[in-house]
């Protein structure tokens, strides 16, 4: 059977032609649409998205670097640096190019020394800043750490040695109450500050650093800097500079508050001098200070504990945060409120027999430690510190018109001085004891008052400022510690601006009595004649003892014989020279007995280092005084005070 031939099928030629002519214009339209879809991302990117790649290529090349200003210096009166800056080297560490934070530290720790502390502060400040921003590892990086680091850096991404200007304190302990320190920036900081600032390293903590944080701060600059792939800068393109902080002159004298420390040797307490006419402060101590210059790196736990530890309190400003019962250095201000609300005359006199009793009360009444002191005037009564005759004025004129005098005198109330958290202190009120007792105002409170004890409470800033006050006419002026400030070093001092002082009498007669009484306590007769004898110049002053144990019975007690804690504070008041003062001072010790032989002496050696130029000398007829212990018990016979009635031996 022979097969049928199959029919050979022609090609449509002129189909296959228009096939592939569909087919070719579908690619090309697809490779145009690519080519269009490249030139549209091109453009984007060139020409829409320009400004913004733009800026991160010059961001990957040019670097903005803050520029911390200089801290401004603190000058004494006569322009000796008392708080400079010096040449010094940190690292830090930007934790987003760090890596691995604790593989870092590990190898870094083999370069540069590394101390718990150090790392520990490192942690704490790194949770507190945002992770793009540079956490400072170590301060005070020594030259050689320096250089072993400059050879290594390539192995620590994210670390940088800055060059930056640390905090110093010359003088060490001797201005710490009145300068005070910087410190490292810590999370609270950071939330009062900004974000501007969170650049910065230190921050003013305490004294006038910390007062004038913002003046002395500085404004912060910044600098654009060309960069290689390596992040080391290669050129600078442009700067906005860093505005430094301002430079601070103090009306404190260098010289002064060398022979204030030296004047009180081995003994705890606090001191001010004040220049009555204008209320600039020569010099303050509050004994015994500390280093300042442990607390600007981060003082290490050793350091600190042995501080904390001490049990005379280097770091608590007595000036600004003490106080107590100023005991009769306040008769002077008592008599001036005598004088003017009308109760009492120059010459009235009263007569002391030695102890004060209230109208209808019986039993035991106020003795003056002395005995009586018979007619006694409103001189007599300041110049030999009688009891009686302030017991009975106290009582006479009454607790709220006493309260009224001694605000108008500046007590209860801050002195307003140019440093962070001063105490207001307490005068004695019904108002002031419902605070924390239940119990009524007692009358006796009152007397108790009238000679500086019971519930006072009394800085030695409020007192040198009472006691300017009575040798500068009257007038009540602001204690200060700065007296100009330098916006640049080829600027002129600025003086700042004081309010005006508040007159406390408009009596010249009632004060000049005050004064006289008080000229006559540095007098044959007068409490404070060994400290006024064979000065070439006249002296007003008051002597004061705040007790620490009230008597039992009749029996008083030699504070020097007594255990070194229950000893009274010894305090006096008083300005110089008498005719025209130039200088008013407050002197407080710890421990220090009795007024007139303790604190006295030290205050003649401030008056000759002011008015003589004369430095102190070491006495040698000088109380020994035992290192603070731990409280013992009180021995038989001396019990602890609780409502003290009687100012001892002035």
């Amino acid at each position: 059977m022979m097969m049928r031939p199959q029919k050979r099928r022609l090609k449509n030629l002129v189909a296959e032609a228009d096939q592939f002519r569909r087919r070719a214009l579908l690619g090309f339209a697809a490779v145009l649409l690519t080519l269009g879809g490249l030139a549209a991302w091109y453009f984007k990117l060139q020409v829409v998205d320009h400004a913004e790649y733009a800026t991160r290529a010059e961001a990957n090349r040019i670097k903005p670097r803050p520029i911390v200003p200089g801290r401004g210096l603190i000058y004494d009166r006569k322009g000796r640096i008392l708080a400079d800056n010096v040449p010094a080297f940190r690292l830090d560490v930007v934790p987003d190019k760090a890596g691995d934070i604790k593989r870092l530290l590990a190898e870094l720790g083999k370069i540069v020394a590394l101390t718990p502390d150090d790392i520990a502060a490192f942690e704490a400040d790194r949770k507190a800043h945002r992770s793009f921003r540079p956490v400072t590892l170590r301060l005070r990086v020594s030259d050689e750490e320096a250089a072993r680091f400059a050879v290594d850096r390539w192995r620590f991404p994210g670390v940088e040695l800055v060059p930056y200007l640390n905090r110093r304190y010359p003088y060490g302990d001797m201005f710490s109450q009145i300068i005070g320190y910087v410190g490292r920036i810590d999370e609270k900081d950071l939330l009062t500050m900004g974000e501007t600032n969170a650049v910065l390293t230190h921050i003013g903590k305490t004294g006038v650093e910390r007062y004038y944080e913002e003046a002395l701060r500085g404004k912060i600059g910044f600098e654009r800097v060309e960069t290689n792939v390596e992040g080391r800068a290669m050129r600078q393109l442009g700067v906005q500079p860093a505005t430094p902080g301002a430079d601070l002159r103090l009306s404190v004298d260098l010289d002064l508050q060398q022979a204030m420390v030296a004047a009180f040797g081995d003994l705890d307490g606090s001191a001010v001098a004040i220049d009555p006419r204008s209320g600039e402060i020569l010099a303050m101590v509050s004994l015994p200070g500390y280093d300042p210059n442990l607390f600007v790196n981060g003082i290490s736990h050793a350091d600190y504990k042995a501080l904390i530890d001490n049990p005379s309190r280097p770091l608590f400003n007595r000036n600004v945060l003490g106080g107590g019962p100023p005991g009769s250095t306040v008769k002077p201000l008592i008599a001036l409120a005598g004088l003017d609300s009308g109760l009492r005359t120059p010459e009235f006199k009263v007569f002391s027999t030695g102890e004060f009793h209230i109208p209808g009360q019986r039993g035991r009444g106020w003795r003056d430690a002395h005995g009586g002191s018979g007619w006694t005037d409103l001189r007599k009564s300041i110049a030999a510190s009688v009891n009686f005759y302030y017991y009975k004025l106290a009582y006479e004129m009454g607790i709220e018109r006493f309260d009224r005098y001694m605000q108008k005198y500046g007590f209860g109330a801050p002195t307003g001085i140019d440093l962070v958290g001063e105490r207001a202190g307490a005068v004695p009120s019904p108002q002031d004891k419902a605070k924390h007792s239940k119990e009524p105002w007692y009358p006796g409170e009152t007397v108790n008052a009238g000679i500086g004890q019971g519930s006072w409470v009394a800085t030695t800033l409020q007192l040198v400022r009472g006691t300017a006050a009575i040798a500068d006419g009257g007038q009540l002026r602001r204690p200060h510690l700065v007296a100009a400030r330098r916006d640049g070093y080829q600027s002129p001092w600025t003086p700042l601006p004081q309010p005006e002082p508040v007159r406390i009498t408009e009596n010249p007669a009632n004060l000049r009595a005050v004064q006289e009484g008080m000229m006559g306590t540095m007098l044959p007769g007068g409490t404070g004649a060994a400290m006024g004898r064979g000065a070439p110049y006249a002296m007003a002053g008051k002597t004061g003892t705040a007790q620490k144990i009230s008597r039992k019975g009749n029996v008083s007690f030699n504070p020097h014989l007594l255990p070194y804690h229950l000893r009274h504070q010894a305090l006096f008041v008083g300005y110089a020279p008498a005719d025209h003062p130039t200088i008013a001072v407050a002197v407080s010790v710890e421990h220090g007995g009795y007024g007139g032989t303790t604190a006295g002496p030290i205050a003649r050696k401030i008056f000759d280092a002011w008015l003589l130029g004369k430095m102190p000398e070491p006495d040698p007829d000088a109380i020994p005084v035992a290192p603070p212990v731990a409280p013992a018990v009180a021995g038989a016979g001396v019990t602890p005070a609780v409502a003290l009635q009687a100012d001892p031996a002035r």
